[in-house]
């Protein structure tokens, strides 16, 4: 593990050139990776989760900024490797543990199955050696994430967008969560964001959606009116509605046809 500076932003790198965390030294509190702020694209159905759960903490980027724009959140993040920690405290300003963040140093791959029911959202950013945890991202860890997440609660889970176990990670999740999972890039399109819902939501009009990406981007300085455009992109929608499956579905098309898919006609609602 090193840390890094270069340019005025700091970087947690693991086991290789991979950067795992990066902080601006002038706005530390900020979100510096693409991929960190697609994670955050889940307010955009709950603004106001209760409880978060979070597997890997890397520099903290995450933390800090939830438990910054965030206070009726409790966040609780389970990092595998103490030292982890212990850089993120030293060198990225983690915040201090309060009544609203927890660390605990464990095995996200154990903790979550332990743990049904503890969680609104649940966000997954766990990676060793540049790939996956094997351990985050199997079947029976998918069905735990579900019952770890509340009723109403979401799955978020960060992935490499060209991971060539990507569709079958999908897949799994889907199989969890009966197909209820939208996709959204960031920015960079390195990284690809799933976004997976215990129970299927109301109707989301894109009107509201819009609504929402821009009260959250006055609240929080981040660009969610590009994580709609990336909503009505990947998945499955209407001119009116965001589609989301219900279990009886048809599983979604492979990937380089959900790239493709354009909005139907159809609803009768207006927007």
């Amino acid at each position: 593990m090193t840390v890094a500076e270069e340019r005025g932003v700091r970087s947690l790198h693991i086991g290789g050139h991979a950067i795992q965390s990066a902080m601006r030294i002038s706005s530390p509190g900020e979100l510096e990776l693409h991929y960190t702020r697609a994670m955050m694209s889940f307010l955009l159905f709950n603004p106001g989760p209760a409880n978060v759960l979070m597997i890997g903490l890397g520099g903290g980027s995450i933390a800090k900024f939830m438990h910054r724009h965030l206070p009726a959140t409790r966040l609780t993040v389970v990092e595998i490797r103490g030292e982890v920690v212990s850089a993120a405290r030293a060198f990225f300003e983690l915040p201090r543990e309060d009544e609203r963040l927890q660390i605990v140093v464990a095995d996200g791959a154990q903790y979550v199955p332990a743990h049904p029911g503890s969680c609104d959202v649940l966000l997954l950013d766990g990676f060793e050696d540049g790939r996956q945890a094997a351990g985050l991202c199997s079947q029976p860890f998918y069905d735990a994430a579900y019952e770890a997440v509340r009723p109403g609660g979401m799955l978020v889970v960060n992935f490499m967008a060209f991971d060539p176990k990507l569709e079958a990670f999908l897949q799994r999740i889907e199989r969890s969560f009966g197909a209820r999972v939208v996709l959204v890039d960031a920015a960079d399109k390195v990284n690809l964001i799933a976004v997976a819902f215990r129970e299927r939501p109301d109707r989301v009009r894109w009107s509201e959606l819009r609504g929402r990406a821009q009260a959250l981007k006055d609240m929080l300085g981040l660009p969610f009116e590009r994580f709609v455009a990336s909503l009505r992109q990947r998945n499955r929608h209407t001119t009116r509605f965001l589609e989301i499956a219900a279990e009886a579905d048809s599983p979604r098309p492979p990937r380089a046809a959900r790239r493709r898919r354009t909005s139907r006609r159809g609803d009768n609602e207006k927007a």
